[in-house]
This record gives structure tokens, sequence and C-alpha cells, in this order.
């Protein structure tokens, strides 16, 4: 199996890893996304947040 962007899949999962080891289990969502931005910003690495993703859901939109 290739992994496509290998550097940036690690560079991000080993953030992720950061993040939860340092606030640990249990806060909301919120938490996690401002810790992950603050993290992103120090290590330089361009990020985009909450960014539509259109779906369709049982007809609706």
């Amino acid at each position: 199996m290739t992994i496509l962007y290998k550097e940036e899949v690690y560079a991000i999962a080993g953030t992720c890893m950061d993040v939860c080891n340092n606030l640990g289990y249990g806060f909301l969502e919120v938490v996690y996304k401002d810790a992950m931005e603050i993290e992103f910003r120090e290590r330089q690495m361009t990020y985009s947040r909450e960014n539509p993703f259109p779906i369709l859901y049982k007809g609706f939109s």
C-alpha cells in the first residue's frame, strides 16, 4: 500500500497525538479544534478550518 502525501500524513497525525496527549480526553470538539489550530500555526503548517462540505442525506442538502 502506498501512502499519498506520507510526510504530511505523519505530520498531521503527530500533531493530533500531541494535542491528545496534552489535553487528554473528555473535552468538547471545539476545544480540540482550537488546540489543533494553535499547533498548526506553531508548526507553520498550512490548514483551513470549518470548510463547507455539502452532502445529500435522505433527500436533504
